[in-house]
């Protein structure tokens, strides 16, 4: 879950042509030039510092992991077959020595062959045939697996039955193993996709593409709390509910060693908590500055030239799921709920300006993004929305809107209730869940009625993620019970389309459905401003909203 313009694979030309092409352009960093202070002057190799962190909803799995808490310590110990630029978030070569096609359907992926995984194996093709299969055999239950949907064969690894345990008796997948996967021999493998594909290499850089060496298969439960990867950190320690360390890895193979040789994601239930330990010192990197110290630029204050920030390829959105709460299934109140809020004001009130009002379900960072699909839905008018309530039946319920309570959330929450509340004179209540895993897990359960924050890091740079994932039937984090068939189509079409602008078409059109139905209301798009201490040197923000931790390095 995780742009700037890409080229993605079209017919007749390889996939190494357009990663490798990708590592020309232009070396401009943007996290110093978006309104940020600029990038903390250079420090020395080693050392070791504190980040913020928060508890994986699940075990370090690469597979199972869908989630901002288990994938910041993912993407520093694990690498893949591609690797995006900091700077642009342009695809380019990692683990692959090449990836080609003639036709986005058969694709050719040969390796380097002196990659190693921390605990000193090597990655093989196996190492990928392996762990792609395992994450898409149903029984396995990896909330990665919808990733490789697209894999011939994909459809035989799941589980057909019903009820509590789906996978029982005659509800066995019909295969073990995706027939779209052959090993050719230690370093190249082959993919086969049931469809065309055209941007299947750029999303090979995500965390549930990554290898997993043998000991994983041996003993997965055992794997998930200590992990091996092939990455520029390696595990050390987690200690439930207070810190993950990760180290150095001596022995990383890849073009992005680490610099730091420690990094302690210390677990943290509350912002202001960790802003507090920041300026005490305590902490060396924040990764989301607290409302209350944007309030007036207090950050800027506090923190002077040790901020940072950048616009990224993140959506937040208020979700709705119909089946834990019909009342809200007519999709003209979810509209006429949308033009109660007032982002703009909040955005100033909250957010010190901070972040941009979303117009849209697709980031403005990727390539193919369309200005205003929302329309008028987005922008807040409160005799429309009443009017729009009315004919739509009105209301008569209280709404609910639900929150983690570990994220920071509550003062936009409540502030949207509260716009809500003087637009619609619906009674509105921000709810805060513990943390962000009791969240995600009560969402999964459709234990939760009303509505709740949501939020989109891009996984790799496309348009097609910030829909397929979200909003697919049965997607892993399609938390809203959404099934459109013509949104579908519209996804199928996209990913067989020979050129990069057929396919950006289709997917506009996938975005268009989306906006007609309102499963979801768009708030803000992604600007990531974030904090650093004095021990700091080369502070750099991903275009995924994430501090770029392998070229970090510490001050003495």
């Amino acid at each position: 879950m995780r742009g700037t313009t890409r080229t993605m694979a079209v017919a007749g030309v390889s996939a190494l042509a357009l990663l490798t092409a990708a590592c020309s352009g232009d070396s401009a960093d943007p996290s110093t030039s978006a309104g940020a202070s600029g990038s903390a002057s250079a420090g020395a190799a080693g050392g070791s510092i504190v980040v913020n962190g928060c508890t994986p909803e699940n075990p370090l799995i690469a597979s199972n992991t869908g989630e901002t808490c288990g994938g910041n310590v993912l993407d520093t110990i694990t690498s893949k077959l591609v690797h995006y630029n900091t700077d642009t978030a342009q695809p380019e070569m990692d683990i692959a020595e090449s990836i080609e096609t003639e036709d986005n359907q058969n694709f050719t992926v040969k390796i380097k062959a002196d990659y190693k995984f921390d605990d000193g194996t090597p990655v093989t093709s196996d190492s990928f045939v392996k762990a792609w299969n395992y994450a898409s055999y149903g029984p396995n239950g990896q909330g990665g697996s919808y990733f490789f949907t697209p894999i011939e064969g994909f459809a035989d690894l799941q589980c057909t039955g019903e009820g509590d345990d789906p996978c029982a008796g005659a509800g066995k997948p019909k295969a073990e193993e995706m027939t779209g996967l052959k090993v050719v021999d230690p370093t190249t493998f082959t993919i086969k996709t049931t469809e065309k594909v055209s941007n299947l290499p750029v999303r090979l850089g995500y965390t549930a593409f990554a290898p997993q060496p043998e000991a994983f298969f041996a003993d997965p439960e055992a794997f998930g709390k200590k992990p091996v990867g092939a990455g520029p950190f390696k595990f050390d320690s987690w200690t439930e509910g207070q810190s993950i360390v990760v180290v150095k890895n001596p022995d990383y193979s890849g073009a992005y060693p680490a610099k730091l040789d420690k990094i302690d994601f210390k677990i943290y239930q509350d912002t202001d908590a960790a802003y507090n330990e920041l300026l005490a010192g305590q902490l060396d990197v924040l990764n989301a500055i607290p409302v209350s110290a944007l309030i007036d630029d207090k950050y800027k204050t506090d923190l002077g030239e040790r901020t940072s920030q950048r616009e990224t390829g993140v959506i937040q959105y208020v979700g709705i799921n119909p089946k834990a709460d019909p009342s809200l299934a007519n999709p003209e109140i979810r509209r006429a709920i949308s033009m109660a809020i007032d982002r703009e004001a909040i955005n100033k009130a909250i957010f010190n300006g901070t972040r941009v009002s979303a117009a849209g379900w697709v980031s403005p960072v990727v390539d193919g993004f369309q200005e205003n699909v929302c329309g008028e839905s987005c922008v807040f008018d409160a005799a429309k929305a009443k009017a729009a309530l009315d004919a739509a039946g009105g209301y008569t319920g209280k709404l609910t809107l639900t929150y983690n309570g570990d994220g920071d959330h509550k003062a936009w929450t409540e502030a949207t209730c509260n716009s809500i509340k003087a637009a619609l004179s619906i009674e509105c209540t921000a709810t805060p869940k513990v943390d962000f895993k009791t969240f995600l897990t009560d969402l999964g359960e459709e234990k939760i009625k009303g509505m709740f924050r949501m939020g989109w890091v891009m996984d790799y740079p496309s348009i097609e993620n910030f829909l397929a994932p979200i909003y697919t039937a049965g997607a892993d984090s399609n938390y809203f019970a959404y099934d459109n068939p013509a949104f579908g189509k519209a996804l199928q079409e996209a990913a067989a389309a020979p050129s990069l602008d057929e396919a950006n078409a289709k997917y506009q059109e996938a975005e268009k459905v989306i906006s007609a139905d309102f499963p979801t209301i768009p708030m803000y798009y992604g600007k990531a401003t974030m904090g650093f201490s004095e021990k700091v040197g080369d502070f750099k923000i991903t275009p995924f909203g994430n501090p770029d931790y392998a070229s970090m390095t510490a001050k003495s």
